[in-house]
């Protein structure tokens, strides 16, 4: 959220006296910073996933040693790609519409903040959540913009669910287990 905030800061300094139509050039420009977030966002997940595989591979005894297979890796893409095109324009509704209008200046900013912590955090080996990295910039450029313009109702919303899906998620897992274990 601080650095979609700054992001947007910066850019209305550099862009202070600018018309209307700079809205033009960050329509264009986010085709880049699409894509880039695409690959922080591939690079990022579907690793999470193939890693997940690769020890339950080694825990059940079906590998030796730690390694991720080639169908690992062709499903986990699959399944990245999947995903995003069946759920991906939803997402993006949601996150373009639920927490304020964004401009096109804002989704550049958030989309090359997003990108830029998702690949640095992968390349010094941190996993970290692309949703939230993405929301939480998206919030933060609108803070910048005004901080009376962003939903906070909707950002409380959001965090409660992140902050439930885990603990959820887990007991949800032991129930399971301990129906599944009486019969197994």
């Amino acid at each position: 959220m601080l650095f979609g905030y700054l992001a947007l800061k910066i850019l209305y300094f550099l862009l202070r006296g600018a018309t209307p139509s700079v809205n033009t050039l960050f329509k264009r420009l986010q085709i880049v910073t699409a894509l880039v977030l695409a690959l922080s966002h591939s690079s990022n997940d579907a690793q999470k996933a193939m890693g997940v595989i690769a020890m339950g591979m080694v825990a059940t005894g079906y590998a030796a040693q730690f390694y991720v297979p080639w169908w690992s890796i062709a499903l986990c893409a699959c399944a990245i790609a999947l995903g995003t095109a069946v759920g991906g324009w939803r997402l993006i509704k949601t996150l373009g519409t639920k927490f304020y209008k964004i401009r096109p200046v804002h989704a550049f900013g958030s989309q090359l903040t997003s990108a830029v912590v998702i690949l640095g955090t992968g390349l010094l080996g941190g996993p970290v959540s692309s949703t939230h990295v993405i929301s939480s910039a998206i919030v933060g450029a609108g803070a910048a913009d005004r901080i009376s313009k962003v939903r906070w109702n909707a950002v409380r919303d959001m965090g409660l669910a992140w902050l439930l899906t885990i603990p959820l998620s887990a007991l949800l897992a032991v129930g399971v287990y301990q129906i599944v274990s009486r019969f197994v």
